[in-house]
């Protein structure tokens, strides 16, 4: 690797974009090429479609927008795919596996990307730790519902372990073993997760498909009236005041135009997850012209089945009937569907499971990349000689999960890793603030870039796509704000203490022999 000068050495430092692709897309690239776009399209869908297409549309059309929510899911995905364009340029450029982070590195410096690459170790850990607790949940549900409809009393969950699973506190032993198997599978192979998630991803897209079918036979157009219910203020406890209703000063409504707005910033976070498709960029071969297709085509199959499952759920009952808790599997009981709920208990399982998969492989690539390029410790980028991925950084990610996911039993009780959610959405639109940015300023500094994908109408796609992160940002809870806070200040003193000594970049614009870790296979 060389650096030319002059470049500044200090925490603003930009690395080359020439040093991070090399020539034919391959300076640095460490990883084996295994993915094709229908891949990238299969790991898009794995982590967007969860358990979450079978409640969020209900949710929300009973609580906030009634059966105008469909208005909802189509703004928010046009939000999400303006972010989307993004990623897709940045990806073309420097198709590398740590997605924002990099893009940050190039764009706006060392420090900007240690933030980046800290706020996306948030997103990925809480992600993982949470689904697998949500995941023990529905498992949990599954088996229930299994014995109820079999009438085979053999099904259900042993005493033994009944009072260690499927709680929303205390030690969970579903979760523990589904991390733990997860982390085996990421940790041995590219090609063994891939193959595990095609499988899981098609039983999932099945699941759906057979409940958007079912729903849709029993659909009333006289369900949808009035489509735009009566506006309503709701009360908001101070500690679920949002950052808007602070600025405005004003209380939350339900329902209206208002509860259209505020349906879509919840639905947005069912989108989240195209980004890290860009993690697997530089394990898919023509990444500059394939990570795009992936991430948009993915993008917009998933914004298609998400909308196709809120007209089949607000078209069999009235919204006002629907429960916010359970609205699918009710909304097919009222029909006299009751067998649709078992459908929808396997694809909340599946579609779990597919989550925790990806984002497992993402954390890795993201922990391998910082790693490599001295942020973090050297071992995390050694790739392994049998396995061709960075074992050691997958099992660190999955060690870390089990412990997340348990972390109100040695936290005795006081903090249950399901609150905290709303730490996974800010994490993910931090850094789609940056790739949004990085946009236009790249194509000022280094217009000379080879570019697989360009973003339309550049500058105003990447200010609408700001914007569009900025007010979902706006709608988040004043308390989360406070805990990534904290989490940010935690990861300055990190990169202050570790990363900004060890940093290679430093170290070659000293003049200093680095060796490349990802060079020394164990």
């Amino acid at each position: 690797m060389s650096v030319q000068a002059p470049f500044r050495n200090n925490v603003l430092r930009r690395l080359p974009v020439e040093e991070i692709v090399g020539p034919h897309y391959g300076g640095r690239h460490r990883l084996s090429l295994i993915y094709k776009t229908r891949d990238l399209i299969v790991l898009g869908l794995g982590v967007m479609v969860g358990a979450g297409i079978f409640r969020v549309a209900g949710e929300q059309a009973a609580t906030t927008a009634g059966p105008a929510v469909i208005v909802s899911f189509v703004i928010a995905g046009l939000a999400c795919l303006l972010s989307a364009l993004s990623y897709a340029e940045l990806s073309s450029t420097m198709p590398v596996a740590g997605s924002a982070y990099s893009f940050a590195y190039v764009a706006f410096g060392e420090i900007w990307a240690w933030v980046i690459g800290w706020a996306l170790l948030l997103e990925l850990q809480l992600t993982a730790a949470v689904v697998g607790r949500a995941w023990s949940l529905y498992a949990t549900r599954l088996i229930g519902d299994v014995r109820t409809l079999s009438g085979v009393s053999a099904v259900h969950v042993p005493s033994a372990i009944a009072g260690v699973v499927g709680h929303e506190t205390g030690f969970d032993l579903f979760s523990l073993l589904l991390l733990a198997v997860l982390t085996l599978v990421v940790a041995s192979g590219a090609r063994l997760s891939l193959y595990t998630l095609w499988f899981m991803v098609l039983a999932k897209v099945i699941a759906i498909g057979l409940v958007i079918s079912g729903g849709l036979l029993f659909f009333h157009p006289a369900n949808l009236r009035p489509f735009v219910p009566p506006a309503r203020p709701l009360p908001a406890p101070d500690g679920d005041r949002t950052v808007l209703d602070l600025v405005t000063g004003g209380a939350p409504h339900a329902f209206g135009l208002f509860g259209i707005f505020a349906a879509t910033s919840a639905i947005a976070f069912a989108y989240l997850g195209f980004d890290l498709i860009a993690t697997a960029a530089e394990e898919t071969r023509d990444a500059p012209r394939r990570v795009p297709a992936g991430m948009i085509v993915s993008l917009l199959i998933a914004i298609a089945l998400y909308i196709g499952v809120a007209v089949a759920m607000v078209g069999m009952v009235p919204y006002a009937r629907l429960n916010p808790a359970t609205p699918l599997a009710d909304a097919f009981t009222a029909v006299g569907s009751d067998g649709m709920g078992l459908v929808i208990d396997v694809g909340a399982v599946i579609g779990l499971a597919t989550v925790i998969l990806v984002v497992m492989v993402a954390q890795t690539r993201v922990l391998f990349a910082m790693a490599r390029d001295g942020l973090l410790p050297a071992p995390l980028a050694v790739v392994s000689s049998r396995y061709k991925v960075p074992t050691r950084a997958a099992l660190l990610t999955g060690g870390t999960a089990i412990a997340l996911s348990q972390v109100d039993v040695w936290t005795f009780g006081k903090v249950s890793v399901l609150t905290l959610q709303q730490m996974i959405v800010i994490g993910t639109l931090f850094a789609f603030l940056f790739v949004s940015a990085g946009v236009p300023v790249l194509r000022r500094a280094r217009p000379d870039l080879p570019r697989g994908f360009r973003v339309p109408g550049v500058p105003v796609t990447p200010v609408l796509a700001i914007a569009a992160v900025g007010w979902l940002m706006l709608n988040l809870r004043l308390r989360t704000w406070e805990y990534f806070g904290l989490w940010m200040a935690f990861g300055l003193g990190v990169y202050l203490l570790y990363g900004r000594t060890n940093s290679r970049l430093r170290h070659l614009l000293d003049g200093r022999p680095v060796r490349d870790p990802g060079r020394h296979r164990r």
